[in-house]
């Protein structure tokens, strides 16, 4: 691909960092270019509990106004590893049904929380079966679970994310990419983590942070070499989805928020990065 072609990569984000109301998520992302809502929650209510009449009204209102769902972004994983196994194998069929509803193939999970007094090695064994039964559940269901690199679970490093993508080694598990979270744990995102990491890269989640102080700041402002890795990502052909997730205003145990205006500030601070690069967000 040469330096002057446009990428063209179809934007999503947060809705529920904007506004609890769909309504009102749907058109401020629709005023900023997305085409594309990730959905964590709606009116409140996350999508692990949301009711089927409830997936079924959000997908009437978002019909409406012609916005699409580019993933459902799960708290899967988001707990302590000690918690049986089938714990969060009936929260993902919950989900899934959840994503069928929405008319997506993207769930994004995590890979679990471990105790102060144990290590990363401590847990492995754990979280590789967990993982793998996730997996398997899922391409069973015909849907692609998108690993994030969560700063505090086990795949909070390339290293450690890498580990899980090989021994897993599922059709059904990707990555979805932060590079804000990788800052948060002393990485440099693009330097030490794309190349090993590209080939399962399916989900670009948009958002970056200091490293000094682990604040989450908008494209560009920060440490997570998003202008490299915007580079590198359209050199390699990457066509998937962009999903804003600013954290702009808060951040708490299952998500963020930046509000309209805030949210506003980190799209169009992702829309110049991207230009730069010769990258069309639609």
């Amino acid at each position: 691909m040469s330096k002057t072609t446009t990428a063209v990569w179809p934007l999503s984000g947060f809705g529920d960092e904007i506004d609890p109301d769909p309504a009102v998520q749907a058109a401020v992302l629709l005023a900023l270019g997305a085409s594309h809502i990730e959905v964590r929650s709606a009116w409140g209510t996350n999508v692990s509990e949301l009711e089927p009449e409830q997936v079924a009204r959000l997908k009437e209102i978002l019909d409406e106004r012609g916005l699409k769902v580019s993933a459902v972004a799960s708290p899967i994983g988001k707990v302590d590893v000690s918690l049986p196994a089938e714990h969060e194998l009936e929260r993902l069929r919950q989900i899934i049904s959840v994503a069928k509803g929405l008319d997506t193939k993207y769930i994004r999970v995590f890979s679990f929380y471990r105790a102060e007094d144990r290590s990363a090695e401590d847990i492995r064994e754990d979280v590789l079966a967990r993982m793998g039964a996730l997996a398997a559940l899922a391409e069973e269901s015909d849907v692609v679970l998108l690993h994030e690199n969560e700063k505090g679970i086990y795949g909070d490093t390339p290293q450690r994310v890498l580990d899980i993508m090989e021994s897993v080694d599922s059709p059904a598990l990707r990555i979805a990419w932060d590079n804000a979270n990788f800052v948060q744990v002393g990485v440099k995102p693009y330097t030490e983590g794309y190349a090993m990491l590209r080939p399962y890269l399916e989900y670009f989640q948009v958002k970056d942070a200091l490293s000094t102080t682990g604040e989450v700041v908008p494209s560009g402002e920060g440490d997570g070499e998003l202008d490299a890795t915007i580079a590198a990502l359209k050199a390699d052909g990457f066509t998937g989805f962009a999903s804003l997730e600013p954290h702009l205003a808060s951040a708490h145990e299952l998500g963020g928020f930046s509000g309209p205006v805030a949210f506003g500030i980190a799209a169009r601070a992702f829309a110049a990065l991207a230009a730069k690069n010769g990258v069309e967000l639609s």
